[in-house]
C-alpha cells in the first residue's frame, strides 16, 4: 500500500482546474450502455444448517460479474432495509451515489478545469468501478451519498495515555470508528505496567488488562452495522515492562478454545461460544526497536523501561530470549506481529510534526496519531492484455484517477473526532494499492516465490508509487499543498529521494 500526502483546498488556487482526457470510456456512449446487465437471485445459506441467512431478489449486476462478486456487494454494500422501496437493488444504483458524491465535491473545490472536464471524469471513474479495475475501500460504499455520516476512512490511528480518562476515550473512539465501518490501530505504551504503582499507592493493572473491555467492544460493534467483524490493532513497544505478557495473551487464549472445543463447546468461528475468548477481535504487534533487535543479534540482555518515570529500567530480559517467544507465539496463532519502529520513522515524511507509533488493523498505513486514511486497491489482473504484457499507460492513467478521487473525499468526510478530522485535513494520507499480485504472476508465468516475481511486485509497486506522488504534486498545483507540507518540507522530500533510490535498486525481468 502506497500512503501518498496530497493537496489541500486552497482560496487562492495555483491553477484553473485539473484538465481530463479519456483512456478508458468511450465519448458519448455512458459506460452503463457498454455492458450487458441481467437480474439475478442473491440467497446465502448457513452452511452448516442450511438455514437461508440473507435474500435479495432480482438485484442487477452485469453480465461479467461473478456470482461471488454479486452476493458480496449485494449483502454488504446495498443500503436501505431489506423489503422496502429504500433498498438499492442496482450495482448502478450503488455506483451512481458514490461518484456523484465525489465528482459534485470536486466541482465545488476546484479540482476540474471545466464541466466537461467533470463530466469525462465521472465516466472515466463509473467505467473503471463496473468494470472492477479498483474498489474504494469498504466505508465509502457503506457511507458516501447515504444519510449516514460521509465516513470515507477505513483506517485510523488513535492514541491513548496513561489515565483511566483517555483509556475511556479510547474505547468510546473506537466504538464510533467501529460503527462507521472502519477499523483503528493504537500503540498502547504509554499506559503504565503491571509492575508500577499508581498514584493511590496501588498497583497498577497494566495495558494488557484494558484491552479486554476494547475487544470486547469491538466484538459487540459491528462494522458499518453489517456482519463483518470490526478490525482492530494493538501495538506495545519492545520495552516496555509488560511485554512477555503481551506477547503471550493470545497463544493462551488459543489453548483455551481447544480445551473448551474438546469439552463440546462450540468453538467455531461466530459459535456461541466463542465469545467467552478474550482478545480475539484484534491483531497484536510488538513495535521492535534496532537497539532490541541488536541485542537479538549478538545476544545479550535488553531493558524493560518505567513508563512513570521514561528511560528507567525496571527490568532485563534475554533479548534472544524474548524474541523466540514472539515467533513461538506466531507460530501458534499468528500473533503477534512485529513492526520495525525506526525504519518506520525513517521514511516518515512529516517528523516535524510527531512521529509514527503505530499502525491502522493491517498495518499497509502508519501515519501520526489521531490521523485516518482512505484506501483503494487496484486489480493488477486487469491490466495484463491478450499479448500478456503489463499495461503500464493503462494502469498509470488508473492510479492518476483514483488518487484524485482519494483526494477529493477529504474535502467532504465526516470524521468520528475533531482532533482525527483536523489531522487528516491538514495532511490528507491517501492509501492506494493492489489486489491479485498471485493471479498476476501466474498469468504472466512467474512463480511467486521468485526473483522474476519479487522483480514485477517490486516494479509495479515502484510505478505506483511514482504516479502517485506526481498526482500530489499535480494536485497541489491546483488547489494548494497540505498544510503540514512546510513544516515538513526537508524530510519529505528526503524520503521522495529514498524512493527515487529504492527504484534504481528495482532489477528488469530478463
Amino acid at each position: 500500500m502506497t500512503e501518498t500526502k496530497t493537496a489541500s483546498r486552497s482560496t487562492t488556487p495555483a491553477s484553473s482546474g485539473l484538465p481530463v482526457r479519456r483512456v478508458f470510456s468511450t465519448e458519448g456512449v455512458h459506460p452503463y450502455d457498454e455492458v450487458t446487465w441481467q437480474r439475478r437471485d442473491v440467497v446465502q445459506r448457513n452452511w452448516r444448517t442450511g438455514e437461508v441467512v440473507f435474500e435479495q431478489r432480482g438485484v442487477e449486476f452485469p453480465d461479467f460479474w461473478s456470482v461471488n462478486a454479486s452476493t458480496i456487494v449485494t449483502n454488504k454494500y446495498f443500503r436501505g432495509a431489506l423489503g422496502t422501496p429504500a433498498r438499492e437493488d442496482s450495482l448502478k444504483t450503488l455506483i451512481d451515489r458514490v461518484v456523484k458524491t465525489y465528482v459534485r465535491a470536486g466541482q465545488d473545490n476546484g479540482y476540474f478545469a471545466s464541466a466537461k472536464d467533470a463530466k469525462v471524469y465521472s465516466e472515466e471513474l463509473t467505467w473503471l468501478l463496473v468494470h472492477q479495475y479498483f474498489s474504494f475501500n469498504s466505508p465509502v460504499w457503506f457511507n458516501v451519498g447515504t444519510t449516514s455520516p460521509q465516513q470515507v476512512s477505513a483506517c485510523f490511528i488513535l492514541s491513548v495515555d496513561d489515565s483511566m480518562e483517555s483509556i475511556l476515550n479510547w474505547y468510546t473512539e473506537e466504538g464510533f470508528i467501529f460503527k462507521g465501518g472502519s477499523g483503528a490501530g493504537v500503540n498502547i505504551s504509554r499506559i503504565r505496567s503491571s509492575k508500577e504503582l499508581l498514584s493511590s499507592g496501588g498497583t497498577a493493572s497494566g495495558p494488557v488488562s484494558f484491552m479486554r473491555g476494547a475487544d470486547a467492544s469491538a466484538g459487540t460493534i459491528k462494522s458499518g452495522g453489517a456482519t463483518r467483524r470490526a478490525a482492530k490493532m494493538v501495538v506495545l513497544d519492545v520495552d516496555h515492562p509488560d511485554i512477555e505478557e503481551f506477547v503471550e495473551t493470545k497463544a493462551r487464549e488459543e489453548d483455551k478454545i481447544r480445551a473448551l472445543r474438546d469439552a463440546g463447546f462450540d468453538m467455531e468461528i461466530g459459535g456461541r461460544d466463542m465469545a467467552s475468548v478474550q482478545y480475539q477481535n484484534a491483531n497484536n504487534s510488538v513495535r521492535v526497536s534496532d537497539t532490541f533487535m541488536t541485542a537479538v543479534e549478538k545476544g545479550t540482555t535488553f531493558g524493560l523501561t518505567s513508563r512513570v518515570e521514561p528511560g528507567k529500567v525496571i527490568d532485563e530480559v534475554d533479548a534472544r530470549q524474548l524474541f523466540g517467544k514472539i515467533a513461538h507465539a506466531a507460530w501458534e496463532c499468528a500473533d503477534p506481529g512485529l513492526q520495525y519502529d525506526d525504519t518506520i520513522n525513517a521514511w516518515h515524511t512529516d517528523p516535524n510534526t510527531g512521529r509514527i507509533n503505530a499502525s491502522n488493523p493491517c498495518s499497509e498505513y502508519m501515519s501520526l496519531d489521531n490521523s485516518s486514511c482512505n484506501l483503494a486497491s487496484l486489480n493488477l489482473l486487469k491490466f495484463v492484455g491478450a499479448d500478456e504484457v503489463f499495461d503500464v499507460a493503462r494502469f498509470t492513467r488508473a492510479v492518476e484517477i483514483v488518487i484524485t478521487a482519494m483526494d477529493i473525499s477529504i474535502c467532504f468526510a465526516d470524521f468520528p473526532t475533531e482532533s482525527i478530522g483536523q489531522t487528516t485535513r491538514d495532511f490528507r494520507q491517501l492509501g492506494i494499492g493492489y489486489a491479485n499480485l498471485g493471479a498476476l504472476l501466474m498469468a504472466m508465468g512467474l512463480g511467486y516465490d521468485s526473483e522474476g516475481g519479487r522483480n514485477l511486485a517490486a516494479a509495479i509497486t515502484s510505478l505506483m508509487t511514482g504516479v502517485a506522488y506526481r498526482r500530489s504534486a499535480e494536485l497541489a498545483a491546483v488547489v494548494g499543498p497540505y498544510n503540514g507540507y512546510a513544516a515538513n518540507a526537508e524530510p519529505h522530500q528526503a524520503v521522495m529521494r529514498k524512493h527515487r533510490d529504492a527504484n534504481n535498486d528495482v532489477h528488469p525481468l530478463h
